[in-house]
This record gives structure tokens, sequence and C-alpha cells, in this order.
């Protein structure tokens, strides 16, 4: 029986077009049917999709991924879909936001580094999905650098676009439907994480009195936990006593929850503390602009001082309530598919953009001294000490592609279309996945041309089969380049190196996803011919993208920062 129903999956996964979409809702059975036989069901729906992407939150943070903040709403969806245990982002917002909507690797596209708009061969989300009959939505962060409007060239139907990233309680530019708002004022009962989800149910209320027998996307894009670590403060009281052990405890139970679930399979490695980002503030420019409570490195809990211990864990107390608004808010918006009666044909994905964030700077309005930490005039990072705790347990942070940077949490849950309830799928992926993977699910099929000219082939593959099972999709490897740090991976190996002057190293992902054991200096046949592919995929891309010279990759301004 069990044979049948994955099989009868695996067949329709694996169609293209029209007949897809058939066998789509005759794979429902999978979810539904005591035998999984097909044919006697009434045809039903294409299924919707609600996409939902986070901004700087660690793999381990949330309750799902072995974390203590209170999740309920996505630990929810987890224990009644799946989690996947090695799903990649590319360690920044912009590019891994532009992998999402685009289905292609950022150096496909121009968008890593920026430079340019992306080819005019280059779709967006929507324009894979109208073909399908989908109408779309957008509330949140765009951040697509250089990329069309939402609505005029994106494809959206409906958008809520915010582009200050630097006032959670008053931005100062947003836009409805391409057109600019005018700026929140200063102690407006705003917050943005709430806007956010607030025009995404507006959205889906318009859905539902226009177009309610059609399918729709939601793609609905917060802000949080990134920078800075602002929050309604009701939330930050729930975690007021909540870090007061440190994150050295804080990281050591996180891991010992993760192994014991069957998320990792890895010893935690040491700390870095002498890593941090070449852009921060000094040591002494954060004491000056914030107080004697900053620590700029992930140093030892035991070795702070009091002054500092206290701050830190509301720092972190900070960090975990815009968690727990945006799993909150998240909840609005799954209400109100419940509401609508689609939440059972709904496929959910929640991501998170990159890892947790080791920057300390200060942006927008600066930082008064003596707001209260997490209102709207404190402008305050999280920091090497609780990133590295948030990254749990993996190594290095956002902008790094060690796994720290790249490890994204990827929940999916389709009551309508998936018979697992609380499993865990370890193949790896990308967020170059998801458009194909939706229009997969969706029955389409991806047109030749666009804009008359022919596209680049996409590099994802759809994860349709791994939702019937835990298997292995198959691909050739995953490309990863950011700023200055490169990595590439083919099936269980990673070579990764963090920075334009530092050697390759060499990973097992089999044993080694913590990255401790590097065997480079063993094997460096397999490096060298890893190394190889890495330049080819970059060459490649490169061209793709209409480079006809070599695009200098970003650096830091500077080494990275050590003691």
């Amino acid at each position: 029986m069990r044979t049948f129903r994955r099989r009868g999956f695996l067949r329709f996964a694996g169609l293209a077009g029209a007949a897809l979409g058939q066998s789509l809702v005759r794979g429902r059975a999978l979810a539904g049917s005591p035998d999984g036989a097909a044919g006697s069901e009434k045809p039903q729906q294409k299924p919707n999709f609600l996409v939902v992407v986070v901004d700087d939150m660690g793999y381990s943070d949330p309750g799902c991924y072995g974390g203590e903040v209170d999740t309920p709403v996505l630990d929810g969806l987890a224990a009644k879909g799946l989690r996947f245990t090695q799903c990649y982002s590319t360690a920044r917002c912009w590019p891994s936001r532009t992998c999402l909507l685009t289905g292609y690797y950022a150096q496909q596209v121009r968008m890593d580094p920026p430079h340019g708009k992306i080819p005019e061969w280059a779709r967006i989300l929507p324009h894979y999905l109208k073909p399908c009959g989908y109408h779309c939505y957008t509330s949140g962060k765009w951040h697509v650098r250089n990329a069309p409007k939402a609505i005029a060239n994106g494809g959206f139907d409906r958008s809520y676009v915010l582009h200050d990233h630097d006032h959670n309680f008053g931005p100062k530019k947003h836009e409805m439907d391409d057109k600019p708002l005018p700026p929140v004022p200063d102690g407006t009962d705003f917050y943005t994480t709430t806007a956010i989800a607030g025009h995404a149910v507006d959205f889906l209320s318009q859905h539902e009195q226009k177009h309610a027998d059609e399918p729709f996307l939601m793609y609905l894009a917060f802000t949080s936990p990134h920078f800075p670590l602002q929050a309604p403060p009701e939330d930050i009281a729930k975690y007021a006593d909540k870090y007061t052990e440190g994150w050295d405890v804080c990281r050591k139970k996180r891991w010992q929850r993760m192994t014991k679930t069957g998320l990792v399979n890895c010893a935690l490695p040491e700390p870095e503390p002498q890593t941090i980002p070449s852009w921060n503030l000094s040591a002494k420019e954060l004491v000056e602009q914030i107080g004697p409570g900053e620590v700029d490195r992930a140093v030892p809990w035991k070795d702070l001082t009091d002054e500092q211990k206290a701050f830190q864990a509301v720092k972190m107390s900070i960090h975990a309530a815009m968690v727990d608004r945006n799993d909150q808010e998240m909840g609005r918006v799954v209400e109100k598919l419940k509401e609508m009666g689609v939440y059972e044909n709904t496929v959910i994905f929640f991501v998170s953009d990159n890892g947790a964030s080791a920057e300390q700077i200060i942006r927008g309005d600066r930082n008064d001294k003596s707001a209260a930490p997490g209102s709207a005039k404190s402008y305050l990072c999280l920091g090497p000490g609780w990133s590295t705790a948030s990254n749990t347990p993996f190594r290095l942070h956002k902008s790094w592609v060690h796994e720290g940077g790249i490890a994204s949490p990827l929940v999916i849950h389709w009551p309508a279309g998936i018979k697992a309830r609380g499993e865990l799928r370890n193949t790896p992926c990308h967020f170059v996945d998801l458009a194909p993977t939706l229009v997969d699910l969706a029955g389409g099929k991806i047109e030749p041309l666009w804009n008359g000219l022919t596209p680049a082939p996409m590099p994802g593959k759809s994860l349709a089969l791994a939702l019937a099972d835990d298997v292995t999709i198959k691909r050739e490897s995953m490309y990863f380049h950011h700023m200055t740090n490169k990595a590439l991976r083919v099936g269980d190996w990673k070579i990764v190196c963090a920075g334009e002057d530092k050697p390759w190293e060499l990973y097992d992902m089999r044993s080694d996803r913590c990255e401790s054991d590097d065997q480079a200096s063993r094997q460096p046949e397999r490096v060298r011919q890893m190394a190889e592919q890495w330049q080819k995929c970059e060459d490649e891309y490169r061209h793709q993208a209409g480079d006809d010279k070599p695009v200098k990759a970003r650096k830091p301004k500077g080494k990275p920062k050590k003691e």
C-alpha cells in the first residue's frame, strides 16, 4: 500500500504541463484516500502557494529547529508537514531573494554583485505561474536590486513593498502597487511585521471576493529579525529573563535538542571570536555610540562584565521577540487561509534569507543611547556572540558561505498533497529550487522563450519527489559566491573558502556539516577538481548574465577583523 502511494506521487511529480496538473489532483489520494486509489475523485483546484521569507534568522532560532523562541505557528506547520535539514540560501538578503523570485543564481541575473538590470530573458515568479491561471500578490521586502517594479514588470497583481529597512516603527520609504506611500509619522501605532501581514490579509480578502475559484501565490517577505533590533515592548517583555545564562549555554542546549531530533549529527565546534565582518564598528566606537554593555566579539560569556551580560541578554530578548512576532503575524495569514477554506490546499513554504548576522553597524537615524533598547530610537545589532548561538551548530555568519551563513530552515506544509506528518527531508536543496517546484506543483511548464529570448537553463530542481519520501534530488552541484566567499557542494562534498586570499577547505557533509574536519590536505585532487568545477560555474553564470568581462566581486572593506 505504501509503495503504491509513493509511485502515484512520483508519477505525477515527474510529468509536465496539463498532464501534471491532472495527476496532481489524483495524487491527493496520498494525503486523504485510505487506499491511494485514483479516478473516482472530483477534480479539484490547483494548489495555492504561500511563500514566507524571514530576514537574518538563524537556523536554530525557531522551536521546530531546536530553538527556545516561541514559534507555535511554524512548529505546528512543521509537525503536520516537512522539515528540510539541508536547505541553502546565498548568505545575503538580496541575492537570496533574487534566487527565490527568479529561479536563478544571483550571478546569472546580475544581482551579485548588483550591476545593472536583470537580463531581458529572466522572469519573476508570477511570470511562471500566471500561464497556469494564478493571481499573484506580494507584501514586504522586495530587495531585488535594479529589478523591475513588483507590478509593472514583476507580474504581481497587488503589492506592498517596503524599501526602508532601518525603521521598524516608522518606515520612510514604502510603496503600494508601485506607487510611493507617505512616510509613517513617528509615534504612529505601526510595526513593519504587523503591517506586512496586514496587507497580505487584505490582498487575500480581495482575492476571495473577486477570484475565489482561482489559485493564488502570496509572497510574504518579512524584514525581521534583521537589524535594527526593534520590537513591540510586550513581545520583548516575554523574553526578559530568558537569556541571562548567556550564549554559550544557549548554544549547547540548542545543539543537544537538534541532535536528539535528528536535525544534525555533528559535534559542536568551538566559537570563532576572531572572525567578524570587516565593516563592523570597532570596540571603541561601539562603546561610544551604544554604551559599555556592548561587545564586539563572541568571547566566552564568563569573560563578560556583569553590565555586558545584562545588556547582551536584553539584545537577544529583542531578537527573540522579533522572531516571535514574525510567527504571530504569519499566524494571522494562516488563519485567513482557514477562513477562506483554502488552508488544506495551500502549499506553505517557510525559509530565512540567510543566517543570523554578526554585523554591528548603525544606520538610519543613528542610535539614541537614552532610548529603551528595542524602541524606535534605539539602533542595535545582534552581534557575533548571539549570531553564533542563532546559527547553532554551524560555523560563521551571514555573508559567509560556510554553513552558518547559508543554512536555512525549510518547512513545507500541504495537507491536501503531503501524506507525511512531522518528517525530516535530508536532500540538499537551494532557493533556486523554489520556482521549478511551484511550476511543477501547479501543473505548468516553463515556456522556452521569454521576451523573444531563450533564457539560460534553470539551475534548480523541483522538490516534488521529496514531498513524498526522503529521497535525494540529484543534481550536478550547488554553487555559492558572495563577496569574496566561495563554495561548491557536489553530492556530500563541499569546498569552501572565506576570502580570496584563503585556501579551499574540504568537508564531508555526511558526518561533518559543522565543518570541523578540513580534509583538503588529505584529498588535494578532489579539491582541485571541485575548484575547477566552481570556476566553470562562475564563468558560465557570468556569461549568461551578459557580462563580457569578469565582474569583480564586491570586496569587504579590509579583511575580516580578528583579535
